[in-house]
C-alpha cells in the first residue's frame, strides 16, 4: 500500500518506523514546520521530520491546511491510506477523503475517554491505573470517529508522562501493524462507533493546570506532578523563586508516632516544609499527608535532587511552598 504518514514529536517516531521497516511504501511525510525551542530559541525539525529525512522520504510542512487546500499537493501520491499520530493540527474533510482507505489515528488512550490534546497527562493526573492506545478512522470532528483497535496499559505508580508515553508510542506502532494485516487482507477498515455517553475529554495543559493545590490529597499532588512531568513541569513558588518539581513520593516515617503529631500542628499547613531528611530529600504537608521532594528545577537551572536542594540552602524547615501562577 501507498501510505501518507502524518505526525511531529516522538511519539510518532516508532509508528513511522515500523511503516518504513515494512513491505508498505512511505510516499510522503507530513509534520509540523520547524520551530523555535528551548531558552536559545533555535530553529529545529521534527524528530518526525529527521527520520523522514534520513530515509528519503518526501517532507511536506504546511502552515495550514485549508487555504490553499493542501489536499492538492497530496493528490498526486495517490495515498491508499494515511496514517496519523500526533500530528497536532485537524485534517480538514478534503484531506479524509483523499486516501483510498481513509485516515487512521493513533490515539494514547481508550477511546471515547480523554479525546483531545492531552490524554496522557490526564490519566496521570486524574489518578488512573489504566490506560491504553485506540487506532480510530477519522472523521471530522476531533477523535470522534470508529474505533478500530485498542490495546489496554497498566498506568504504575512511578509512570510520569515520559516513561507512559513512551510506552503507549511502542504500543500503537505494534497496534498499527496488526491493523495493516487485517486491511490487506479484508481489503476493508471495519469499526465500531463511539459511546457518546462515555465520553470525557483532555485538553490541552494549562499554566494553571500545573499549579500544585497542596490542600488536596497526598495522591492528587503526586499524581499531578507525575502526569506533568517531565514537561511543562507542576509548579510552586518557594520563597521569591517559581520552582518546578518533577519527581515526588510518599514519605513514610519509620517511626508510627512521628507523622500524626505532625499533621496535627496547626503551624504546619498544606505546603509547609516539615522537615529535611538527610539523603531523601525535604519533607512537604499535603491535605492528608506528606510527600518529600525527590527532582526539582530552579528558575534557568538544570534539575536537581531535593537532596541538592537542601545543601544548596534553597529550603528549610518552616518554609511554605505556596500556589503561583
Amino acid at each position: 500500500m501507498k501510505i501518507i504518514f502524518a505526525g511531529t514529536p516522538e511519539f510518532a517516531v516508532p509508528a513511522l518506523e515500523h511503516l518504513i521497516e515494512s513491505p508498505h511504501k512511505i510516499v510522503a511525510v507530513i509534520t509540523q514546520p520547524d520551530r523555535p525551542v528551548g531558552r536559545g530559541r533555535k530553529i529545529l525539525a521534527s524528530p518526525v521530520k529527521l527520520l523522514a529525512q534520513k530515509h528519503a522520504i518526501p517532507v511536506l510542512q504546511p502552515e495550514k491546511l485549508r487555504q490553499p487546500p493542501f489536499a492538492e499537493e497530496l493528490r498526486p501520491y495517490k495515498p491508499d491510506l494515511m496514517v496519523v499520530a500526533a500530528y497536532g493540527k485537524i485534517l480538514p474533510k478534503e484531506m479524509l477523503e483523499l486516501p483510498r482507505f481513509g485516515c487512521v489515528n493513533i490515539h494514547a488512550s481508550l477511546l471515547p475517554r480523554y479525546r483531545g490534546a492531552a490524554p496522557i497527562n490526564r490519566a496521570i493526573m486524574n489518578g488512573d491505573h489504566e490506560t491504553g492506545v485506540t487506532l480510530m478512522k477519522m472523521d471530522e470532528t476531533l477523535d470522534t470517529g470508529e474505533i478500530l483497535m485498542t490495546e489496554k496499559v497498566d498506568i504504575l505508580e512511578d509512570d510520569d508522562v515520559l516513561s507512559l508515553w513512551n510506552i503507549l508510542s511502542v504500543v500503537g506502532a505494534s497496534l498499527l501493524m496488526r491493523l495493516l494485516e487485517d486491511l490487506e487482507q479484508t481489503g476493508e477498515l471495519k469499526g465500531i462507533p463511539q459511546d457518546e455517553t462515555l465520553a470525557s475529554f483532555a485538553p490541552k495543559i494549562t499554566k494553571e493546570d500545573c499549579i500544585i493545590d497542596w490542600s488536596g490529597s497526598m495522591d492528587q499532588v503526586l499524581c499531578r506532578i507525575r502526569g506533568l512531568s517531565p514537561e511543562p513541569g507542576a509548579v510552586a513558588q518557594l520563597r521569591n523563586k517559581i520552582i518546578k518539581i518533577l519527581q515526588a513520593e510518599p514519605y513514610f516515617s519509620d517511626k508510627e508516632e512521628y507523622e500524626k503529631p505532625i499533621l496535627a500542628k496547626k503551624e504546619f499547613r498544606p505546603g509547609g516544609v516539615i522537615h529535611l531528611v538527610k539523603n531523601w530529600g525535604p519533607v512537604i504537608r499535603t491535605g492528608d499527608g506528606l510527600v518529600v521532594l525527590k527532582l526539582i528545577q530552579l528558575p534557568g537551572k538544570r534539575p536537581i535532587s531535593g537532596v541538592d536542594l537542601m545543601n544548596g540552602g534553597h529550603i528549610k524547615i518552616g518554609d511554605q511552598l505556596t500556589t503561583s501562577s
